[in-house]
C-alpha cells in the first residue's frame, strides 16, 4: 500500500464540502488524463473476533460486540458525502474487507448492499466480493449473503493444519476450514481461498499438504502468501522461528508446480486463478485503477482530468464514527505529485506476471512513459525487465527480485 502522508494543499479550502471539493479538483493542474480509469468501491469493516499475531491490517477485537447499526449509518453517510467526487462514474467491482466482515448479521449485510445499490450505478456484471473467516461460517447466513448480492467470497483459510492454525492465532481449526469451503461451494460459484506458507515450524511437506488440500476443493482462485513479520505486530515483537530462505524458495517452486499442474495460472505475485477467474477488484488496483474507500481507515485513489488524489479515513472505529457524525471522515488527503506517479504505477503494475500494455502508463498517469526511460533501460540491462513496443513486464528474475525492480523507479 502506498504510504499516506500529511495533508497537502489540493486547492481545496479547509472545511469545504465534497461538492466544492469536486469543483476544485476539476481545475487545471499538472496532469492531462485523456480518460478516467475504471472505478471500484472498497468498504472496510474493522472488527474481528481476535487479532491475529501476524496481522497489520486495520482490525480491532470486538470484545463486547460492535455497533452494527451505527456503523452502517456511518457507511451510508460516508458514501453519500463522497458522491460528488465520483459523480456519473460506474462502479465495476465492490470489495467488503476487514477485519472480519462475515461477523455482520444477514440483515446488516443486506442493508449495506441495499444502500450501495441505491446510491451508486453498479455495472450489471459487477464483481462483489466479501471476506469471510471460517470461524464465522453459518450456512443460513451465507445463503442470505448470496441472496443480498454478494457473488464472490474470499475465505481466510491460511492453513488446514491445526498446529499451524494455532501458531497463527486463528479462531478456526482444520475441520471448520473444510466445512467453510463446502458451504462456499454450495452457495457461490466464484470464491477465493487465502493460504499462507513459510509458517512457524512448517516443513516443505506440510506446505505441500496445505496446497494440495486447497486444490482438492477446486476453488476458482487461490491466494498464496508468504508469511511476513510486519512492523507493529505481535510477531514483530516476538518473532517466531520460520523456515529459512532456501526452504521458502522451495515452497514457492512447489506452489508453482502444483498449481500449474492443477490448471491454475499465476497472474500476480501471490494470485493464481483458473482461466477467466482472476480477481477483477485486485486487478483494478494493480493496473492503477481508481477506488473509493469508505469505512474506518479506508484508502481512496481518485483520478480527475488534471490530478490524482489520495485519501484516508480515520483509522480507529470510534474516531471514524465521531468524525463521520461531524461530517469529516477524511483524516488525510493529498494530491500525488507528478514526479512520484511513475513509481506508484510501477509499484502496482510490476506485480503482474504479464506486466502491462505500454499505452496504459500514459493513460493512467497522464505523463509520457519516456519520463522513466533511464530506469527502464537500467532494469532491462540487469535482466529484471522485458519490454517491446507493446508490453512491459518483469522477467522471471524480476519476479524473484521484485522489490529491487520496483525500487529502481523511486523518484
Amino acid at each position: 500500500m502506498i504510504p499516506i502522508r500529511p495533508v497537502q494543499d489540493t486547492g481545496k479550502p479547509a472545511g469545504q464540502g465534497p461538492a466544492q471539493a469536486a469543483t476544485a479538483f476539476l481545475k487545471p493542474g499538472a496532469l492531462q488524463l485523456t480518460a478516467l480509469p475504471p472505478l471500484s468501491l472498497y468498504v472496510h469493516f474493522p472488527w474481528c473476533v481476535r487479532k491475529c499475531p501476524y496481522c497489520d491490517f486495520n482490525s480491532h477485537e470486538a470484545r463486547n460486540g460492535f455497533p452494527e447499526q451505527e456503523y452502517l449509518d456511518a457507511l451510508r453517510a460516508d458514501l453519500e458525502q463522497a458522491l460528488p467526487l465520483i459523480w456519473g462514474r460506474k462502479i465495476y467491482t465492490v470489495f467488503i474487507g476487514g477485519g472480519t466482515p462475515s461477523l455482520m448479521s444477514a440483515a446488516g449485510l443486506d442493508r449495506l448492499m441495499s444502500d450501495i445499490r441505491s446510491l451508486l450505478p453498479l455495472d450489471g456484471r459487477a464483481e462483489i466480493t466479501m471476506e469471510a473467516n471460517p470461524g464465522t461460517f453459518e450456512a443460513d447466513k451465507f445463503r442470505s449473503y448470496r441472496a443480498s448480492g454478494i457473488n464472490r467470497l474470499s475465505i481466510g483459510i491460511q492453513s488446514f493444519n491445526p498446529r499451524h492454525l494455532s501458531a497463527l492465532g486463528r479462531i478456526h481449526d482444520g475441520d471448520e476450514a473444510r466445512k467453510a469451503v463446502e458451504i462456499a461451494h454450495a452457495n457461490f460459484d466464484n470464491f477465493n481461498l487465502d493460504l499462507m506458507y513459510a509458517l512457524p515450524g512448517q516443513s516443505l511437506a506440510e506446505a505441500a499438504e496445505d496446497v494440495q488440500a486447497a486444490i482438492a476443493f477446486a476453488p476458482p482462485h487461490l491466494s498464496l502468501y508468504h508469511l511476513t513479520l510486519e512492523p507493529n505486530t505481535y510477531f514483530a515483537k516476538f518473532p517466531p522461528v520460520v523456515p529459512d530462505d532456501d526452504t521458502s524458495a522451495e515452497m514457492q517452486d512447489m506452489i508453482r508446480e502444483r498449481t500449474g499442474a492443477a490448471g491454475y495460472r499465476q497472474y500476480e505475485v501471490s494470485a493464481y486463478a483458473q482461466p477467466g477467474r482472476q480477481a477483477r477488484h485486485n486487478l483494478n488496483y494493480w493496473q492503477f485503477g481508481d477506488y473509493l474507500g469508505i469505512g474506518a481507515g479506508a484508502h481512496s485513489k481518485l483520478s480527475f482530468p488534471h490530478r490524482i488524489v489520495r485519501q484516508m479515513r480515520y483509522k480507529q472505529p470510534k474516531a471514524y464514527l465521531d468524525n463521520m457524525r461531524a461530517g469529516q471522515p477524511v483524516q488525510e488527503e493529498f494530491e500525488v505529485e507528478r514526479g512520484e506517479l511513475g513509481f506508484e504505477f510501477m509499484l502496482n503494475a510490476l506485480r503482474l506476471v504479464d506486466g502491462f500494455e505500454v499505452n496504459l502508463f500514459a493513460e493512467r498517469t497522464g505523463i509520457a512513459l519516456n519520463a522513466l526511460e533511464k530506469s527502464l533501460t537500467q532494469a532491462e540491462a540487469k535482466g529484471l525487465l522485458y519490454r517491446d513496443h507493446k508490453i512491459i513486464r518483469p522477467t522471471d528474475l524480476g519476479q524473484r527480485f521484485l522489490n529491487d525492480l520496483q525500487q529502481m523507479f523511486l523518484p
